[in-house]
């Protein structure tokens, strides 16, 4: 598989107001609107690695529009366009080349502080909050459960949307707290339908989602849509059905390949980030363009 193209890291485009730059995302605002232009960086622990996956921000951007599609029937969200032409905009198509493929024009909303993390599974967090607690989030889980194991439904975990460090994840009671009974209810409903849907499908093209995270916004007109990407290797853990066997780690479609590697060299988490080797850069490119390709089985390159 030819992942040969350079990875974009950034972007500056004159004449367009930068409002964010993000992890792997910079954010410029038009008018009522916002362009979300998604780079081929990558973080791990919470900290941006100095090297960029090649196609990594068109698989996110291309997944993430599938995936608004495929809910729009049960769940409203942010996407007006990826495609260039409809987001009639002169200085957008001066930069056409840079921007196709990797960018979104979406409703510019009121974000809700809070990552809706969904679980079907035992991984990740988790899993280590299970060894300690036998509980996620405040919520008692059966004994004896194992590594990767499926949890008997799924639960919602949310987590603090942290501006910079580590998110941590929250009871639900925190949430209510923070947001209020009838939209905390609201965000643990849609949350759950979405990730409902999705893992339907994705088990029948021979992927399940152990994890996702997604996040909400309200609109002027006080309605609460889905926003920012979905469903993503970036967001989710994605894990080959074929192999799947509980009691040990997965191998994933994810960027946990990337997290297991620098766990491997012992790095400490703490900025600056060690440089990637070619291979580990090569073998994670071609994990997200296998997402993206199983998922919808079209290919971008």
């Amino acid at each position: 598989m030819n992942t040969e193209a350079a990875p974009l890291l950034t972007t500056q485009i004159p004449g367009l107001k930068l409002c964010n730059r993000g992890k792997v995302r910079d954010i410029y605002e038009i008018n009522d609107s916002l362009l979300i232009v998604a780079t081929d960086r990558i973080s791990a622990f919470d900290v941006v690695l100095p090297n960029g996956i090649p196609y990594k921000g068109k698989v996110l951007t291309g997944l993430s529009e599938f995936w608004f599609q495929y809910t729009l029937n049960i769940i409203e969200n942010h996407l007006i366009t990826t495609k260039i032409e409809h987001m009639h905009n002169s200085i957008i198509t001066q930069h056409k080349n840079l921007l196709e493929g990797r960018s979104m024009l979406v409703k510019k909303v009121a974000v809700v502080p809070v990552e809706c993390v969904i679980r079907g599974y035992l991984a990740g967090s988790g899993w280590k909050e299970y060894q300690n607690t036998q509980s996620i989030c405040g919520i008692k889980l059966p004994p004896g459960l194992k590594e990767s194991e499926q949890l008997p439904e799924p639960i919602f975990t949310p987590s603090t949307k942290a501006t910079s460090g580590h998110d941590e994840n929250i009871p639900f009671s925190k949430v209510v707290d923070s947001i209020g009974k009838k939209l905390a209810e609201e965000l643990k409903e849609k949350s759950m339908k979405v990730y409902l849907k999705a893992s339907d499908y994705a088990r029948n093209k021979g992927i399940i989602i152990c994890d996702t995270k997604f996040e909400w916004g309200v609109t002027k007109d006080n309605k609460t849509i889905l926003i920012d990407e979905a469903l993503t290797p970036d967001s989710s853990r994605f894990w080959p059905l074929e192999g799947y066997k509980p009691g040990v780690p997965q191998h994933s479609y994810d960027k946990q390949f990337i997290r297991d590697y620098l766990e491997s060299i012992h790095w400490d988490k703490k900025p600056p980030a060690p440089t990637l080797p070619p291979n580990i850069i090569q073998k994670t490119s071609e994990k997200y363009l296998n997402a993206y390709k199983t998922l919808t089985g079209k290919s971008l390159i």
